[in-house]
């Protein structure tokens, strides 16, 4: 076992077996591995907790989450261990791939069509309002179209800024203007919000990617980005399979920058640089 140092003077106690049983419960609930080197990140992101209930150390931190009332308290756990870096058209080259693959669909009779889009591990919302920006830009009928997005995550505070819809206005800088300007609306005392074309597509909702799924259709298309390298490798095998179930044949999965489906799943083909199609 490695020796955690845990020596440095802290607001609040923290032991190595406050860590140890804090990263253990993390990890079954929700899949991601909170390695030795995690240790001062899950101090920092917790301390606000323990701020928040008035506790005077990671030991009654413990203590509460064990406890009867220990449920309710996981939620912000989660919510405060999950990484939400999150921008829009973040690795543009898969809305590129998107755009053109929707206006190759959009051509191809019948008419009308059903359209579904999954945003696995949606954070703010970014990655979803980047998807309808992009479906509307590719198919000009769109409205007549039966298409929606869902926008899924486990991080509570990260949905309720996806459904708001509203960000900070240094979010246009990563907007290609002429998209900003059709579907964002003007800044106001320095925050911008999706135009309602945007939000009528994208539905929110809370999903733990570990847990059972409810969603009873399959999709077109799934997002699921910068999400498996928190879970090991178990975890992400298991995780990629149940992806291809849900996803149609020759459906197109896109996956973060860092990761890859090498020996990890046989379900998918490579067929451009983090972008898969599904083949069986």
């Amino acid at each position: 076992m490695i020796s955690l140092d845990i020596s440095q003077q802290r607001e609040f106690a923290f032991s190595e077996r406050d860590f140890r049983f804090l990263s253990e419960l993390v990890g079954e609930r929700t899949g991601i591995v909170l390695a030795e080197h995690k240790l001062d990140m899950v101090y920092s992101r917790l301390a606000r907790r323990l701020r928040a209930l008035a506790l005077s150390s990671f030991a009654q931190y413990c203590e509460l989450v064990k406890g009867p009332d220990g449920e309710a308290e996981i939620g912000n756990l989660v919510n405060a261990i999950t990484t939400n870096l999150t921008s829009f058209f973040r690795e543009s080259h898969h809305f590129e791939h998107l755009r053109e693959r929707l206006a190759e669909l959009a051509a191809k009779p019948p008419f009308p069509k059903k359209l579904r889009i999954w945003s696995a591990g949606c954070s703010s919302g970014m990655e979803p309002y980047s998807i309808a920006m992009t479906m509307l830009e590719a198919i000009p009928g769109l409205h007549a179209w039966d298409a929606r997005i869902l926008a899924t995550d486990i991080d509570t505070n990260m949905l309720a800024t996806g459904a708001q819809g509203e960000y900070a206005d240094s979010a246009l800088d990563h907007i290609p203007p002429a998209y900003a300007k059709k579907y964002m609306l003007a800044p106001q005392d320095g925050r911008v919000s999706v135009s309602p074309d945007l939000r009528d597509l994208v539905a929110f909702k809370r999903l733990n990617l570990l847990e059972s799924w409810p969603m009873r259709g399959i999709f077109d298309v799934i997002f699921c980005r910068n999400v498996v390298i928190y879970f090991d490798k178990p975890t992400q095998k298991k995780l990629f399979y149940r992806l291809a179930d849900k996803l149609k044949p020759g459906g197109w999965l896109y996956i973060g920058h860092s990761e890859n489906l090498h020996a990890v799943c046989d379900r998918f083909r490579l067929a451009g640089r983090t972008i898969y199609q599904r083949v069986a």
